[in-house]
């Protein structure tokens, strides 16, 4: 049995939901609630500016959060989105008040209207990544996302003042979703990137989730992490976590990832370029010491593979077989007949689980599972496998560590 969980992973201490929690400022004049994703308020002359609202079950009580901090209500004359999923943007009604207005990137409301398109779909996929926290209240996600019917969006920039207060609007297309966008207050050299740096400060970023999302752009993301170093911020307020202070520490941090990142990319497109097969690219690929990031939610083979398909798609020029609709699981049941059977089969994952090569177990347990998935043998050989893979996470991906344990959940259930 494995002796990590995704419950342990730092992720879920940064998204913990705690009603009793107060707002505390930032400084005299920014507060934030912590959140599944933090909400923020900026107090100016003349109104009050909120970003991110939480969840739709959360919406209120911070609102209330912050009228308990400030001592009187809030008068929100903006409601700004730096991202369009529903842990930024669920809790809207509770600050969508007469007088104020709504903003977000342009790309929103077509991603919202996506995900409301494919809500069985991704809810399923969601599921399956955390799987070990779908337990009581927590079995109801993937509810559609309702926006308002009056969306002020932008392209590019949007800026505009509040009280004395300068706000600059620009869109992180790259972030965590075609979304993004980061709020500076240029004058006070603050700025607010949400999660388009990924949902842990420091970690490589999740440019492609276990779950399911449109792909993020790896050279753009590279591109605007130097543009914002370059603006020389003093306070980075990212969407979990405390803010980051000082020019120099938020230019250390994320040029540590970006370079993180930056080597990845040039490594793949090097092999690329020399013929290597992608699946050589992600074996061999890796970090060098002195820019190993935080544990995250991906592993670096992940965004191998994601510069890879970013750059040429998903043909590789490896199997004509890649062309046509019939997968290579249609064979499967010839495979495990030449070998003598499921259970055979299943011996031979285990034996290659034995010299140290999980990876390849997998692909002759999937065979078997595919073939005899009643077999009870079958089933306990395909848990070690899953077992022994989610002990090579060491406890530090939580997509990766999540679908694992998705996985093992409905190994056992079968064994039960």
């Amino acid at each position: 049995m494995t002796e990590f969980r995704t419950l342990d992973h730092p992720v879920i201490a940064m998204i913990r939901w705690d009603p009793r929690r107060p707002a505390e400022w930032i400084n005299e004049h920014i507060a934030m609630v912590h959140a599944i994703s933090n909400a923020y308020v900026i107090t100016t002359a003349d109104g009050d500016v909120v970003i991110n609202s939480g969840t739709e079950q959360q919406g209120t009580r911070i609102r209330e959060k912050f009228e308990e901090l400030l001592g009187r209500p809030l008068d929100i004359r903006k409601l700004i989105f730096t991202q369009n999923h529903t842990d930024h943007i669920g809790g809207w009604p509770a600050f969508a008040d007469p007088q104020t207005e709504i903003v977000a990137q342009k790309m929103t409301r077509q991603l919202v209207d996506e995900r409301k398109m494919l809500t069985n779909f991704f809810t399923r996929r969601y599921t399956n990544v955390i799987a070990s926290m779908m337990t009581g209240a927590n079995k109801q996600v993937g509810t559609p996302e309702i926006l308002p019917a009056v969306l002020t969006t932008f392209d590019e920039e949007f800026d505009f003042t509040q009280g004395k207060t300068h706000f600059v609007l620009k869109s992180l297309w790259s972030g965590e979703t075609q979304d993004s966008i980061a709020v500076w207050l240029p004058e006070e050299r603050t700025v607010f990137t949400g999660n388009w740096a990924g949902a842990i400060h420091g970690a490589l970023p999740n440019f492609y989730t276990a779950r399911g999302d449109r792909q993020r752009s790896i050279p753009g993301w590279l591109a605007q992490c130097r543009d914002i170093v370059a603006q020389e911020p003093e306070l980075l307020i990212t969407g979990h976590e405390q803010p980051i202070q000082g020019t120099n520490r938020i230019k250390s941090d994320l040029m540590k990832v970006h370079d993180a990142v930056r080597h990845l990319h040039d490594e793949t497109v090097k092999g690329m370029e020399a013929g290597s097969k992608l699946s050589d690219l992600m074996q061999t690929i890796v970090i060098p010491d002195h820019l190993t990031p935080r544990d995250g939610r991906c592993p670096p083979h992940w965004i191998v593979r994601a510069v890879h398909e970013e750059y040429a798609g998903w043909f590789r020029h490896e199997h004509t077989s890649e062309l046509y609709a019939t997968p290579t699981s249609a064979i499967w049941p010839d495979i495990v007949e030449a070998m003598g059977g499921a259970e055979q089969v299943a011996c031979k994952a285990r034996e290659e689980l034995s010299a140290g090569h999980p990876e390849k177990a997998l692909h002759f347990i999937e065979m078997a599972v595919g073939v005899a998935p009643s077999n009870k043998r079958v089933r306990e050989v395909e848990l070690a496998v899953l077992d022994a893979l989610a002990d090579g996470t060491q406890g530090r991906i939580f997509d990766l560590l999540g679908w694992l344990e998705g996985r093992i959940i409905s190994a056992r259930n079968a064994l039960a």
